[in-house]
């Protein structure tokens, strides 16, 4: 369990891209771009005025990309919180675990794209607050 991560473990990176005449095509290989084997890859899109996320993985990591439009992603963990603009796709915001995040400020037709290193697990999410902050000091 990833309890000492901070706000700081995570980060914007650049995403391979290439161009020729017919435009862009970029490139994102599971161990090579992302520290991580790539299990689950899921978007969201048509997002009304609500906050998406608000939710921690004990073990989860995960690279988001704003595919179209932007979101904004605030990272929390427990003591310091920062907020990241997605609004190319030739970056992403790579997520460690144990960090809790928002994801709010979806632009019209925008499209968050996500990256995950594992499938999907019901007991790696902190889906309270609270619970997130026990988590973070319980050691």
């Amino acid at each position: 369990m990833k309890k000492h991560t901070t706000v700081d473990d995570c980060r914007i990176i650049n995403i391979r891209k290439y161009f020729d005449n017919r435009g862009y095509l970029s490139v994102i290989e599971g161990d090579v771009d992302v520290p991580f084997e790539i299990k689950r890859v899921y978007y969201l899109y048509m997002v009304p005025e609500v906050a998406r996320g608000e939710h921690a993985h004990k073990m989860l990591q995960q690279l988001m990309i704003a595919t179209s439009g932007s979101v904004h992603v605030m990272i929390d963990d427990g003591t310091n919180k920062k907020k990241f603009v997605l609004d190319k796709p030739w970056k992403g915001l790579l997520i460690a675990p144990g960090l809790w995040r928002t994801l709010d400020d979806f632009s019209g037709g925008a499209v968050c794209m996500v990256l995950a290193s594992a499938k999907y697990e019901k007991e790696d999410y902190i889906r309270d607050y609270n619970e997130f902050l026990k988590f973070k000091n319980n050691d």
